[in-house]
């Protein structure tokens, strides 16, 4: 019986191996595009696909984490319920930022339908292949991006913070 797991085990990794592969062959293919193929219907399509897929993942979490309160019973021993409330604070603060970040992927894919997408709010010139594939929720361009920081920080510092 042990061969068995150990196949099951093997192909399993074997095919996320290939899964990432796939992932790494289908981002390399878009990198190597022209600058004049930038945010063609293959991309747009490619970066709206991962966008749905991630808020997807992001949705199955919530309803992970709303299922898990919900079906909590109150312990009589203290220090099981504290131990509850910390890893429900800990969720919930996690909870709040997947749900900022799929209000983020919403204006995305908005983006995307209008022909915004991948073009900077503040300059209008391109994002950038390579940092939409990191954040591709992203709405700024990397120097619009560190001038918004650098005034942030700035802000912070005169107010002593």
């Amino acid at each position: 019986m042990q061969p068995d797991i150990t196949q099951s085990v093997t192909a399993r990794a074997d095919s996320g191996a290939e899964f990432l592969d796939a992932k790494k062959a289908e981002e390399a293919l878009l990198l190597a595009s022209s600058a004049d193929e930038y945010m063609n219907a293959v991309q747009l399509a490619f970066f709206r696909q991962r966008l749905l897929n991630e808020r997807a993942e992001l949705e199955a979490h919530l309803n992970e984490v709303k299922t898990a309160i919900a079906s909590h019973e109150r312990d009589s021993d203290e220090a099981d319920q504290a131990s509850f409330e910390e890893e429900l604070r800990l969720s919930l603060r996690q909870a709040d930022r997947e749900s900022r970040l799929i209000t983020n992927i919403d204006a995305a894919l908005q983006r995307i339908e209008n022909g915004e997408y991948g073009f900077c709010e503040e300059t209008g010139e391109p994002i950038g292949l390579p940092r939409l594939l990191f954040r591709p929720t992203a709405k700024l361009c990397i120097e619009a991006r560190e001038r918004q920081e650098r005034k942030e920080h700035h802000f912070r510092k005169a107010r002593g913070e």
